[in-house]
């Protein structure tokens, strides 16, 4: 069954290839009226959906060898990607709800996939609780919408956003955005992907490279609903922004290399999600895939990231970061050139606009994982400051080509907005928590500490308390 059905999914792959380069060649309406449509956001996902399942399929073959449940987890993987490619593909509304739900379902078998085990059982109830709700938030929204509009299809919605507003409107854009949340585990409905680490290893990978992203997908999908209010947007932004900051505070705390991974993938869903609220669409889908190729592989290799060292008194703030004059000065100049470099390619962040603000935070962000990715090499300091801009550059250069190349497929207009007051409070906001974090600022509170690390505790019925736990057998 595991060959059989890894083969199957890498054949999938290379269809969705074939039928991406169609779609890029041959333009055109390709749908089952009234049921399925296929647009350029239906192949994008195709492609990339099958790649990471493709991978996660070889790796648990040898990861699962010998385990009793190879079988179902097999059957389980292939059922979510399935579902995933219906999702991304299904236009009726009732379809779209009954395979949103179908997904949260699956992964969260996933989850506790080993049946003998209490604490992978109680993980598995508490995501399908969050999954549920989600569901539950997704199915109000639909209905509204087909209240407001009396469109049962996607399109349809998308087609007659001239009628939405008011209190009807008001409902199914605000439940949309929280099962938007809840889905891709934003502050404060981070509980569930915190407390679901009794995931093997390959299917905690398809969850932080795959399943998150559905918040963003979900808010791609019904763009013209969120779109309609500027106020909307900015709430959205704001809720991101929470996430975006927050999981990098609540990853400060953390000891264990999963816990990390799944603070840090909070922290990115609020960047993919502030992208969608600054109405840059294509942004939010570019983030969505680079994210989730970083995310397949750093799970995927967490077992290599596990060091032996001593405990310390202290944590070292100053090799390679902002405490350093020379590291601050390079930062700067490497940042602001890459924002240049950003605007000549996408156009975005020549005017005072929520451009502007996009240019920053994708500057900001991909600055950031260079400096990340240059400080745990054993290059000696002066050498780190060299090795930034020479990461830097090609990787913003990629993230632009790249966020081109989606918007176009997308065929989705940016919803450009003004820039307010309460968009500067959120960067500078921003840029205060992280450099308030990389100066170890915040280690000076011990009442920030306990709330931190109170917020990353998973559900206390998740946790191992005995050695053995573990074990089924």
């Amino acid at each position: 069954m595991s060959v059989a059905l890894t083969w199957l999914v890498w054949s999938l792959f290379v269809a969705s290839i074939a039928v991406l380069v169609a779609r890029v060649r041959f333009d055109g309406v390709w749908e089952i009226p009234g049921l399925v449509a296929i647009d350029g956001l239906t192949v994008l996902m195709w492609v990339v959906v099958t790649f990471f399942s493709g991978i996660v399929h070889s790796y648990s073959r040898r990861y699962m060898a010998g385990n009793s449940h190879k079988t179902r987890f097999f059957v389980a993987v292939f059922g979510f990607t399935a579902t995933v490619m219906a999702l991304v593909a299904a236009d009726h509304i009732v379809l779209f709800g009954f395979l949103w739900m179908a997904m949260g379902l699956v992964m969260a078998e996933l989850i506790g996939i080993i049946e003998g085990w209490k604490q992978a059982q109680a993980a598995k109830t508490v995501a399908r609780k969050y999954f549920l709700a989600s569901s539950a938030l997704l199915g109000v929204a639909l209905t509204a919408l087909w209240w407001a509009t009396g469109a049962t299809t996607i399109s349809g919605i998308g087609a007659a956003t001239d009628t939405l507003g008011g209190p009807v409107w008001l409902l199914a854009a605000g439940a949309l955005v929280l099962a938007a949340m809840v889905q891709s585990a934003l502050i404060p409905f981070h509980k569930w992907l915190l407390s679901s680490m009794t995931a093997p290893t390959p299917a905690s990978a398809l969850m932080h490279a795959g399943f998150v992203n559905a918040g963003g997908i979900l808010l791609v999908r019904f763009a013209p609903v969120i779109t309609v209010e500027s106020t909307l947007m900015l709430a959205v932004v704001a809720v991101g922004a929470v996430s975006a900051g927050g999981g990098k505070l609540l990853k400060s705390v953390q000891t264990d290399i999963k816990g990390k991974l799944g603070c840090s993938t909070v922290g990115q869903m609020g960047f993919m999600i502030m992208q969608a609220g600054l109405g840059f669409f294509g942004a939010a889908i570019t983030h969505l895939i680079l994210h989730g190729f970083y995310k397949a592989y750093q799970f995927l290799s967490s077992g290599e990231q596990v060091e032996h060292t001593s405990p310390s008194e202290s944590t070292e703030h100053t090799v390679g970061s902002l405490t350093s004059a020379v590291g601050f000065l390079v930062a700067l100049l490497t940042g602001l050139g890459g924002g240049v470099v950003f605007t000549v390619l996408t156009g975005k962040g020549g005017h005072v606009d929520s451009g502007l603000l996009l240019t920053f935070f994708v500057v900001f962000t991909t600055l950031h994982a260079a400096r990340s990715a240059v400080k745990h090499t054993s290059l000696p300091t002066l050498a780190r400051y060299g090795a930034v801009p020479l990461v830097f550059f090609p990787a913003i250069v990629v993230y632009a080509v790249v966020y081109e190349g989606v918007s176009d497929l997308l065929a989705v207009s940016p919803a450009t907005t003004e820039l307010t007051l309460l968009h500067g409070v959120i960067a500078v906001s921003f840029v205060g928590v992280y450099v308030a974090i990389e100066t170890g600022l915040h280690e000076h509170s011990q009442r920030l500490y306990v709330a931190l690390l109170n917020a990353t505790q998973p559900s206390s019925d998740t946790l191992l308390t005995t050695k053995g736990d573990d074990n089924e057998y």
